[in-house]
């Protein structure tokens, strides 16, 4: 009887502690480039973290991404000029909306 109790206080508590870090969600960023057919590829960038995102009718997402501050680095096509977006901060569990990005020519 003891070593039963034991084993389910054990599985209670790695069953606990799996479901406490499993809750922790990682944030995002999110935004939009115009004109859509300037963009070639986005970028995030924080510390030595590189992210990449799919830019989709100028639209795009990083999904899961690590708590911090990034800069958001538009590659542009020609004749559009690059364009970036400073100290974005990225909390857990919330996707940071950086709006529209407008790139010039």
């Amino acid at each position: 009887m003891k070593r039963a109790s034991l084993n389910f206080l054990a599985v209670a508590g790695l069953s606990i502690g799996l479901f406490a870090f499993g809750s922790i969600k990682q944030g995002g960023i999110q935004g939009k480039v115009t004109p859509a057919e300037g963009a070639k590829e986005v970028v995030a960038v924080a510390g030595s973290d590189t992210l990449r995102s799919q830019i989709s009718n100028g639209s795009f997402v990083f999904g899961n991404v690590k708590k911090g501050t990034y800069t958001v680095w538009v590659k542009a096509n020609a004749p559009y000029k690059d364009a970036s977006v400073e100290n974005v901060a990225v909390t857990d569990s919330a996707t940071t909306d950086i709006g529209e990005i407008k790139l010039q020519q």
